[in-house]
């Protein structure tokens, strides 16, 4: 996607789980939240996202994927990307029934060696348990558990839902279809961002 788009991607989820697989103190404090379905901290999310943009140095050419997820995160980013003179874009919403959303995440499957992603009917692998690149054995996270999607979902909504209304009163919302395949979903918010340039 990042080839297509041109920009770098930089994942919350994927930046917390390194931090918890690599043991560090924020790794640590957030998979305790993580394995609840609960939403990590603010604080702990923006220093995190904050010390992987300045790794970023100045180009201002990435996506956030999953952050911000409240406004407090949406004002802090706001902040950080002023201090770092980078405008911000485009904000994308993906549209998908909550029953969709169940079934795409519970079902996905990640190998403990590489970390390639699979999902067990959208994307299966050639062997069913074994990745196709390395040979490694796939499991599902702790936080892709169907009642842990579902905590996570009520959580999303509760907590994630206002920011909808603080980016479309700034103009940047971009409220996409996100059911279909990954590359229908990609053409839909690449021809959705072109037309607002």
């Amino acid at each position: 996607m990042q080839e297509r788009i041109g920009a770098k991607h930089i994942s919350s989820g994927d930046l917390l789980r390194a931090a918890i697989a690599d043991g560090s103190e924020l790794g640590r404090a957030a998979r305790a939240f993580m394995d609840r379905g609960d939403l990590v901290p603010d604080g702990l999310v923006i220093d995190m996202i904050d010390q992987r943009l300045k790794k970023n140095g100045a180009d201002p050419s990435f996506m956030l994927d999953g952050f911000p997820r409240t406004v407090h995160q949406a004002e802090a980013l706001e902040a950080m990307l002023a201090g770092r003179h980078i405008p911000l874009d485009h904000v994308v919403s993906l549209q998908v029934p909550r029953e969709e959303l169940v079934r795409r995440l519970s079902g996905r499957r990640t190998c403990g060696q590489c970390g390639a992603m699979y999902h067990v009917s959208l994307d299966p692998p050639r062997q069913p348990g074994v990745c196709d690149r390395c040979g490694g054995e796939l499991s599902q996270r702790e936080d892709d558990r169907e009642e842990i999607v579902r905590a996570r979902l009520d959580v999303y909504h509760k907590e994630t839902a206002p920011l909808t209304a603080f980016y479309r009163q700034r103009d940047l919302l971009r409220e996409i279809d996100g059911t279909g395949t990954t590359g229908q979903v990609l053409d839909r918010i690449l021809a959705r961002l072109n037309t607002h340039h």
